[in-house]
């Protein structure tokens, strides 16, 4: 192996004398002088070990070698010219590519909000949206294949940072004609004995339905039917009269517009809730850009039927 590498300004200079075939006329074109500039072609001439230029009083010309070298010199110089670009890109803020990862009970409620934000406060950032569960999501994060989540917490994550942008309460979604359906008044204890209607495991929403239920007392032998893979199925089930089932306010509206069969609960104060935030991995490099970003987002959120907490709330 040789010992010296070719220098940036050697290529430049070689390049620029392949593209002009005249010395006085690449020197000017790359704003160096004549001497300076057949002194690096000769330097990257002894580096290589390969001579790249036939010169004669009257024309130069490329070798064989020179003309298969151009190719490759050029090609090495805009690379390093689209390394420069991406470089400065990176250090402006809410440019260049952002993984979003979502998890499904949010997505649909809250992705207008968030692309409407995206489109016209930072329409320079090439925001790409990845919907999958909770512990897909964890893994992307951890890998580096996603940026940032926007899912339910807390998540207890070692290296995992949260900002929280909302709480929303949770809303009994009931067929019509059912005792509890219409009320506002609902006591958590009665999800003691309610035929209720879950989504698959693997759903955070189901872990946190659960949770709630455990706290109302609710026994683990109490019935409790899954089938279903998201809340458009479930609440047809709810419709159809196989149960109840807990929505999060922000989804109400969307799942419950489309049959008039599905009637909503409000419980009792403190109602049982969730909070959503976005997640990060600590120490991350655009930290201050999420950061911003989850302000903007908490500004924008206002306007749903959420109670909008963290910084600036």
């Amino acid at each position: 192996m040789r010992g010296k590498q070719p220098s940036l300004s050697q290529l430049r200079a070689f390049v620029a004398v392949a593209e002009q075939l005249h010395f006085r006329d690449a020197a000017a074109a790359i704003g160096m002088s004549q001497p300076a500039l057949s002194g690096a072609v000769s330097a990257l001439e002894e580096a290589l070990g390969v001579q790249l230029l036939e010169r004669t009083t009257r024309r130069v010309l490329l070798s064989p070698a020179g003309e298969r070298l151009a190719v490759r010199a050029k090609a090495v110089l805009d690379a390093v010219a689209e390394l420069m670009e991406e470089a400065e890109a990176a250090q402006a803020p809410f440019t260049g590519v952002l993984r979003l990862g979502v998890i499904p009970t949010v997505a649909p409620y809250l992705l207008p909000t968030v692309l409407s934000l995206v489109h016209r406060r930072y329409p320079e950032l090439d925001l790409q949206v990845h919907e999958e569960q909770t512990s897909s999501l964890l893994e992307g994060l951890a890998a580096g294949r996603l940026d940032l989540l926007l899912l339910a917490v807390p998540l207890g994550v070692p290296g995992v940072s949260e900002l929280p942008l909302f709480d929303e309460d949770f809303v009994l979604v009931a067929p019509e004609g059912h005792p509890l359906a219409g009320r506002e008044d609902i006591p958590r204890a009665a999800l003691k004995e309610l035929n209720l209607l879950l989504l698959d495991e693997g759903h955070c929403l189901r872990d946190q339905a659960l949770d709630i239920c455990r706290e109302a007392g609710r026994t683990e032998g109490a019935p409790v039917t899954t089938t279903a893979a998201g809340l458009s199925t479930l609440v047809q089930l709810v419709a159809g009269g196989l149960g109840v089932t807990l929505l999060p306010r922000t989804a109400v509206r969307v799942e419950t517009a489309r049959n008039t069969a599905l009637f909503t609960g409000s419980f009792a104060e403190p109602a049982p809730s969730r909070q959503v935030a976005l997640a990060m991995r600590t120490g991350a490099a655009r930290q201050a850009e999420f950061e911003e970003l989850a302000e903007a987002l908490r500004g924008a959120l206002k306007r749903l039927p959420v109670r909008v907490v963290g910084p600036g709330s």
